[in-house]
């Protein structure tokens, strides 16, 4: 039988995987106005909160205990789920910046590093840990 902390990583990786999917659906065709960008933007929050926290659940259920996204991060680098700790401490860094989608050009510049940056790191975590559900 699964123990908790297992099943536990693997429901939140459904609840992950719902909403990656809709970044990567979303994100791919043309984005013209301030409503797409701003609904990218709050897609890649809900995305990246939920990535962080999967993979919180997955090295607890692995016997590691890490409280907060940064340590998270760390931790999921060193156990090489992810490959890029750099770019998702920067991803961590613009989610935080989120709220400032009224700045238009901060939204640009944004709207650019999800889809050319932050996506493809996101991608590469998804179908590891959909290896392993």
């Amino acid at each position: 039988m699964e123990n908790l902390k297992d099943i536990r990583w693997k429901q939140r990786f459904e609840n992950f995987s719902k909403s990656y999917k809709l970044l990567k659906k979303y994100s791919n065709g043309p984005i013209k106005t301030e409503l797409e960008i701003a609904g990218i933007i709050q897609l890649f929050e809900i995305s990246f909160e939920l990535s962080w926290k999967v993979l919180k659940d997955y090295l607890e259920a692995d016997g590691y205990i890490v409280k907060s996204p940064r340590e998270t991060i760390k931790q999921a680098f060193q156990n090489e789920i992810i490959e890029n700790g750099h770019v998702w401490i920067d991803a961590l860094s613009s989610r935080n910046l989120t709220t400032h989608t009224y700045d238009q050009e901060l939204a640009n510049k944004m709207l650019k590093e999800i889809i050319e940056t932050y996506i493809p790191e996101i991608d590469k975590l998804h179908e590891k840990l959909l290896k392993e559900v």
